[in-house]
């Protein structure tokens, strides 16, 4: 299999050549979880080419930033997202754009039964103008010669674009040897679990997120093919049927996932059927893992979920639980080999021992800087190389990293901070509520007050009322704490990673 994609990669390079693309030109490459996905990366980085994961989903002002602030020259896409990139490719035209159609790859046969278990059947997709099938620039680059790029440690491999829950999208640079580095550090704090499994058993991995995020990028993707594991890809993560499905086929060890698919899947009557006995490690990033979510995925497959914690600048992982734990902690874990994580306050100094603070980090994963926003990247950076996280948190006694929110997150009631993880606690204790989230939002004289967003659970049960909730948070909220706006919604905005939009939040009546 991995002549396979050796043969398919080297292939689709030489058409990257032929057709004009030269060292240091983007790529976007906006695939779902298929073959062709990891045939594109690798192609690119024989071309000499810098790799931009986008989004399937993306469509709209979001998408046209992302090509027109990569400067991408090329694009390769599901033919699934032609209907989105229409309209943003008469905006912003590129040289070369290569279509791939479903089950790309797999052969006439098994395609057409791919194609038959789409979750969604969807309409027929517009042409785009102009552009190749992906099966044709694979024909038309196998006899071609091809120039093989050797990158250096110093040249750009991804532009990772942040999932701009906050604002527009910032590209994260991200050279070649700090993708290395990250996985090198991520291969050194998994070993004890990466050793355990069967030594006649390669080392089988299922991609049950999304790998245009820089998590499933660079430990599902990366990180198997760096081992020369076995892949399981799954092209639409959040269909759990298909999961289940695949799972009840299949052996596996590592299942690095989120929180939503780990809740869907212990939850399906699948997950009785499923043979955990392979599963070696259970690791969640992107997003908190919910700890009633924790408790049932370990009653269901005996395999604690291993939270870590990263960001796009970090390559991602900076920090992880030990892989041999038992339970699951609630906290983020230890920072990887070679990775140093402090606490500091506003102007960037250490906070005393025991207290909160913005979260910096140092090590060799660290992004280069922010493509093309010198002034973003030096706001950024503190001196001696530490990366400002905006992330706020506190140290355990045994060095264990506690996130409590996102420091632009925290309202400020008249001078006093508000964290919105904590009233959520709250509010999610009250009988009815499904899930919570709490913004700011200006106000005249306090600057800022809170805005509360609520779920309710299932109809059928009982439905809190705007009262009880005020009832509720006045016996357990201090008075600047509590909600001044209350909403009900049917639904919470959510990147595709299951993050809160709280941008979306604050903007919403």
């Amino acid at each position: 299999r991995y002549a396979e994609l050796d043969a398919a990669s080297r292939a689709l390079a030489a058409f990257w050549q032929q057709r004009g693309l030269s060292a240091g030109d983007r790529l976007a490459v906006m695939l779902r979880g298929g073959l062709t996905l990891p045939v594109a990366v690798l192609s690119a980085w024989r071309a000499g080419l810098v790799v931009v994961p986008v989004d399937p989903a993306l469509a709209g002002e979001a998408l046209l930033h992302q090509l027109r602030d990569s400067g991408a020259r090329a694009l390769v896409a599901d033919e699934a997202a032609a209907t989105a990139l229409a309209p943003v490719l008469e905006a912003q035209p590129l040289p070369l754009v290569v279509v791939a159609g479903v089950g790309e790859l797999l052969g006439p046969v098994r395609a057409a039964l791919v194609r038959r278990r789409q979750r969604r059947p969807r309409p027929a997709a517009p042409a785009l103008p102009g552009a190749v099938a992906f099966g044709l620039a694979l024909d038309r680059g196998r006899p071609l010669p091809l120039t093989e790029a050797e990158p250096g440690p110093d040249d750009i491999a991804v532009l990772q674009y942040t999932a701009g829950t906050t604002g527009m999208a910032r590209g994260v640079v991200l050279l070649h040897r700090q993708l290395l580095a990250n996985l090198h550090q991520a291969e050194r704090w998994l070993q004890p679990a990466l050793a355990a499994r069967p030594l006649e058993e390669p080392w089988i991995t299922v991609a049950a997120l999304p790998l245009h995020h820089v998590f499933g990028f660079t430990l599902a993707l990366l990180l198997t093919l760096h081992r020369g594991g076995l892949l399981l890809l799954v092209p639409d993560w959040a269909d759990t049927e298909a999961l289940a499905a695949l799972l009840q086929r299949e052996r596996f060890h590592l299942f690095p996932s989120l929180n939503p698919v780990f809740e869907a899947l212990a939850r399906h009557p699948a997950a009785e059927r499923i043979d955990w006995s392979g599963l070696r490690l259970s690791l969640a990033g992107g997003l908190a893992v919910d700890p009633a979510t924790a408790m049932l995925w370990l009653l269901k497959t005996g395999s604690p979920i291993i939270q870590g914690y990263g960001l796009a600048e970090c390559s991602p992982a900076v920090t992880c639980n030990r892989v041999d734990d038992s339970q699951f902690s609630g906290h983020v874990g230890y920072p990887l080999p070679d990775t140093e994580v402090r606490l500091v306050d506003a102007e960037g100094q250490p906070v005393p021992p025991g207290a909160s603070g913005e979260v910096v980090v140092r090590g060799p994963q660290v992004m280069a800087g922010y493509w093309q926003r010198p002034d973003e990247t030096a706001r950024g950076m503190l001196p001696s190389g530490w990366l400002r996280t905006g992330d706020l948190g506190r140290f355990e006694p045994d060095g264990a990293l506690v996130l409590i929110d996102r420091l632009q997150d925290v309202v400020w009631v008249g001078g006093l901070a508000v964290v919105p993880n904590q009233v959520e606690e709250v509010v999610q204790y009250l009988p009815g509520v499904r899930e919570c989230a709490a913004v700011g939002v200006p106000h005249a004289e306090a600057g800022e007050v809170v805005k509360l967003v609520v779920v309710r659970a299932d109809p059928a049960a009982a439905q809190p009322t705007e009262a009880q909730l005020r009832d509720h948070c006045e016996r357990h909220l201090a008075g600047y704490q509590r909600p001044v706006h209350v909403v009900f919604s049917a639904t919470l905005p959510r990147s595709d990673t299951g993050k809160v939009l709280r941008r979306a939040l604050r903007a919403a009546p």
